[in-house]
This record gives structure tokens, sequence and C-alpha cells, in this order.
């Protein structure tokens, strides 16, 4: 038996497809699962800026009573975080797994110098502040990709309307 010749083995093109897709699979799957996190966490963000948003705005339109220019929110805090978190007031499922009531916060700062409807509570305009800081649930962090340490976090101020 002879050996075939350094250009027979050259020109040879057998295996070669497998070869390649060897080499590029990894590349290539790398690119997909990066490409879904990315969307994914792009997803979980928005809910939680938009639960943060819808959450400023409902705790705005409470009557004065509930607020207090201490820095206190006297109303209920757990109806405005279940908002947040779920879309509801109620509560429910959580818009972003994990999102948890303790990782909401509720702040209260008033201003002197505002007149209008604010001059039947002293001139003081209230403004609440609602902020999120949620743990990042990552669909592929089990493969190995590294968001152990992400964090959502989104903030919303709205004005006491007192409605």
């Amino acid at each position: 038996m002879t050996m075939p010749g350094f250009h027979a083995i050259m020109r040879n093109q057998s295996g070669a497809a497998a070869a390649e897709m060897a080499l590029i699979l990894p590349l290539v799957l790398l690119l997909i699962f990066g490409t879904f996190e990315g969307a994914y966490y792009i997803m979980c963000e928005h809910r939680v800026v938009k639960g943060v948003r819808d959450a400023a705005r409902y705790a705005g339109r409470l009557p004065f009573s509930e607020y207090d220019c201490g820095g206190t929110f006297g109303g209920d805090a757990t109806a405005v975080k279940n908002l947040a978190r779920t879309g509801q007031i109620s509560g429910g499922t959580a818009a972003v797994y994990g999102w948890a009531n303790a990782d909401v916060s509720i702040a209260v700062s008033c201003s002197t110098s505002q007149q209008g409807i604010y001059s039947s509570v002293g001139g003081n305009a209230p403004k609440v502040t609602v902020s999120a800081d949620v743990a990042y649930p990552s669909l592929f962090g089990t493969l190995g990709l590294a968001t152990t340490g992400w964090r959502l976090k989104a903030s919303a101020q709205s004005p006491v309307m007192g409605l």
C-alpha cells in the first residue's frame, strides 16, 4: 500500500465541514445565549422601571394626610410596594422573579416654596419617591454566565396631588 502524496492529502475535503463546525460552534452558542440573556435583562429592567413609575404615580394621588414632611410615608406602604412589584394593589405574582416588597423603598421630601394647591397644607409641596433595587434573575446563570452581581435599579418621583 502506497501513501498518498502531500498534494493528494491537501485536496481531500472529507471531514472539513465537521472540523469547521466543531471550531465555530462554541462561539455561536455563546453569541446566542448572550443575546437571550441580554434581551431578558432589558425586559426585566423595563418591568422594574414600569412598576416603580406606576407605584410613584399611585402614591402621588393619595390624600395629603398620608404624608409627613419629616420624610415618612404614612399611607399604606404595602399597597404601594405591591403595585410596584405585581401591578396590583392587593399583590400577586411579581413581575420579576424574586422581587420582594423589601426591595422597594418609599421616601417623602417637601419643598416649602410652592403655592397653588399646596396652600391648604401650609405651602409644603410633598414629593414621593419610590425606588427599587432587585437582584437580576439570570436565565442562564447555571451555564456559567457571570450574572450573580447584576442588579436592577429604578427610581421614580411624583408630586403629591392629594386627589
